[in-house]
């Protein structure tokens, strides 16, 4: 039997899952492996990169709902047939990063929603733990499948720029929040975010400058600005139909989505 570590992991995937072998699957350098997870409605199917002779590395695809699936690991050597060498299961878990983007996108014009998020602001977390919510965050906020009426102000757009009021803008730049910040400046209403003044009459762009935030700033503010460096940077997705290939640079591993 492979063992998998971790045994689970976020809908949103983008997570690196290790497999050990065996010792008897530790084989010859010309056999590649793939991992098969095959879910109620869609099957993945993902590359591996070798760490040492016994143990193998991925990444975990995004998977449409949670559930437990299961992985079978499968052994390829040219002129043989392709053999499943072991399997295992595996579970689709929502986590707390995915909760948080789902609770943000519903509530882009709850303002009474969006002051509790001030609140939060009062016990500032270490940079260290704000780096890790904001890439899973926006990990996240990527994976869900936003309406297409969906704004970064809230569905209610009568709402004129001149009244004060906060967003998710001002509470993603307030937590310093980079990755987030990016992936709401490219949504419907991003732009607009960014002269909204709040009831104290800070704006996202005067919010990042007095806490400090350069670049931050520099993400707001300059035409050129390109994406953080993050996760999903490392991530390039081509759809075709009821398929997608995604390809992770950082550990050259490719993973295909088919709809089953």
């Amino acid at each position: 039997v492979m063992k998998l570590n971790p045994q689970q992991a976020p809908l949103y995937g983008d997570s690196v899952i290790t497999v050990q072998l065996t010792e008897e699957d530790k084989v010859e350098d010309d056999v590649v492996f793939y991992l098969v997870f095959t879910g109620s409605t869609v099957q993945h199917c993902t590359s591996t990169r070798k760490i040492n002779p016994g143990s193998l590395e991925t990444i975990s695809p995004g998977h449409d709902c949670c559930e437990t699936v299961k992985v079978a690991l499968c052994a390829s050597k040219e002129g043989h047939p392709v053999l499943i060498v072991a399997e295992e299961s595996f579970q689709f878990v929502q986590d707390e990063a995915y909760d948080a983007a789902q609770f943000l996108a519903t509530c882009a014009g709850n303002q009474q929603a969006l002051n509790f998020t001030r609140f939060l602001d009062r016990s500032r977390p270490p940079a260290a733990d704000v780096d890790f919510l904001d890439e899973k965050v926006a990990l996240a906020f990527r994976h869900l499948k936003l309406p297409a009426e969906w704004n970064v102000l809230g569905a209610d757009q009568s709402l004129t720029e001149n009244i004060p009021r906060e967003t998710l803008m001002h509470f993603a730049v307030r937590l310093g929040l980079l990755r987030l910040t990016w992936f709401l400046l490219q949504q419907p209403g991003g732009r607009g975010a960014l002269s909204i003044h709040n009831n104290e009459g800070a704006t996202p762009v005067s919010l990042a400058l007095e806490r400090g935030y350069q670049k931050l700033h520099q993400l707001l503010t300059e035409e050129e600005a390109r994406e953080p460096d993050s996760w999903s940077t490392l991530s390039h997705t081509v759809h075709s139909g009821d398929y997608s290939v995604k390809h992770h640079r950082g550990l050259d591993v490719y993973m295909l989505t088919a709809e089953a």
